[in-house]
């Protein structure tokens, strides 16, 4: 596996099954993770710590997932200079509009990219791509993810093209 790591951050528990992709295909690209439960508003000494020690601890990218007004990606941002990967957290009164518009707007000097509501797959994806752009084993794994994932494609446009047609 590769040295460069991901840490993944989710506001709380109850938030575990939407994210749970993101760790699932960085185990499908050998990419070491950590997954923690720290919140902007309920710890934030303890995001401010994981944030500050990132780096030092050997991670490369930073996965952080929130619903409601999701400042838990914004908070990480503000501690770190690692890439940080907002995943909202579908759920609420408004099913994650507003964690996404919380993630996506940040202010001007602390960015951090978002993926849209209940994105965590791709959120994953990112942070293999990130990782890759100095990892050659990385990227090769992501080249191979995406050759399976067109593979799959083709396979069902076969299938469907075959069974479905009338010609």
């Amino acid at each position: 596996m590769a040295d460069a790591r991901v840490l993944v951050i989710m506001g709380s528990d109850s938030d575990l099954e939407q994210l749970k992709p993101a760790w699932e295909v960085l185990d499908q690209l050998g990419i070491r993770y950590e997954v923690r439960v720290a919140s902007a508003h309920r710890t934030p000494e303890r995001v401010r710590e994981l944030a500050l020690g990132a780096r030092n601890a050997g991670f490369g990218v930073v996965i952080a997932a929130a619903g409601g007004a999701a400042h838990l990606a914004g908070v990480v941002a503000a501690h770190t200079t690692l890439p940080v990967v907002a995943v909202p957290i579908a759920g609420g009164t408004l099913g994650g509009v507003d964690a996404l518009l919380s993630s996506v707007q940040m202010p001007p000097g602390i960015p951090l990219a978002s993926v849209g509501v209940a994105g965590a797959r791709n959120a994953g994806l990112y942070a293999a791509a990130i990782l890759g752009a100095n990892d050659p084993r990385i990227a090769g794994e992501l080249e191979r993810y995406r050759r399976e994932q067109s593979a799959r494609v083709d396979a069902a446009d076969e299938r469907v093209r075959t069974t479905h047609s009338k010609t």
